[in-house]
């Protein structure tokens, strides 16, 4: 079975940021993973290099570091000794330089296998954008994302985020496309671990008329339940579904209609004919889902 033996969680000490640590810490007590806690520090400036002069640049970083070691600090004050008391080995960096490159480099390097961070909240404004960090994290991460977006609910019980984690109801979507039991290697490791029920589901589009969309249902059913691995059969149940329509307006209405706790989406590799994809699907089901998404790189 899949093993998840180091988690990420980059904050910046938002709230959104915040609420993705007891996901973080969660899924590191229950896999027995690592936890790897960073903050970035980046002037303003630190794309304009060719605009500033060495000594302000000394100095300015040696205040942003001394403020974001505060910071650092005063978030992980009581959340250290929580891990500590629920066995969970976690490790707090501060790093410098461009956000996205040092988390992704630091996830690189460290051979992480899931990285964990927030999103923007969900207003109006919000849902126009995930955040150009959470984007470039997304899009060209070497692990899987799970992204989280202030859920409408969540599988971490408020009270105690590690032992009380409660994962229900995870929502698997699939294209068939090549290489795709990625995800679901993923999707199904989550739902046997927590003994949570898994619904497959494929989105069909352009289907002409009525006869021939209850055999293309049929035949795609019958596919979705080849997927499921037999050492599921007695750990978890795994309804299949198949919707007519377009995809992200169909895996977030399933979601809210059943409550899912979390969406896992495959994302097809990060060269630039696969980012059309990315925004077309994990993208919108991250911004108007109601709860967080698990993006497999496949």
């Amino acid at each position: 079975m899949l093993k998840i033996k180091s988690i990420l969680y980059p904050t910046d000490f938002s709230k959104a940021s915040a609420v993705a640590y007891g996901y973080a810490e969660s899924l590191a007590a229950h896999y027995g993973a690592r936890l790897f806690a960073i903050h970035v520090a980046q002037p303003a400036f630190f794309a304009y290099p060719d605009y500033a002069y060495t000594g302000a640049v000394a100095g300015v970083f040696r205040d942003l570091r001394a403020h974001a070691e505060q910071k650092f600090a005063e978030f992980m004050k009581d959340r250290s000794g929580h891990a500590a008391e629920h066995g969970i080995q976690a490790e707090y960096d501060l790093l410098e330089g461009a956000i996205p490159s040092e988390i992704l480099n630091f996830a690189e390097k460290s051979a992480i296998d899931l990285i964990v961070m927030g999103t923007h909240g969900r207003n109006a404004a919000d849902r126009r954008t995930l955040g150009s960090v959470t984007e470039k994290v997304l899009r060209k991460a070497c692990c899987p994302v799970l992204a989280v977006r202030k859920p409408e609910h969540s599988f971490v019980t408020p009270g105690d985020r590690t032992q009380a984690v409660d994962l229900r109801k995870i929502l698997y979507c699939t294209d068939f496309s090549k290489d795709s039991s990625r995800a679901s290697d993923y999707a199904f490791s989550l739902a046997m671990e927590y003994g949570a029920e898994i619904t497959l589901l494929h989105v069909l589009e352009d289907v002409p008329d009525a006869g021939d969309a209850q055999l293309a249902m049929s035949e795609v059913k019958s596919r979705l339940s080849a997927i499921i691995p037999p050492e599921a059969g007695g750990r978890c149940t795994s309804p299949v579904k198949v919707r007519i329509g377009r995809p992200y307006q169909e895996i977030v209405q399933l979601a809210v209609e059943d409550q899912i706790d979390l969406v896992v989406l495959g994302v097809r590799g990060r060269n630039i004919v696969d980012l059309a994809l990315f925004g077309s699907t994990t993208y919108r089901v991250i911004q108007l889902g109601p709860c967080p998404v698990l993006a497999v790189h496949i």
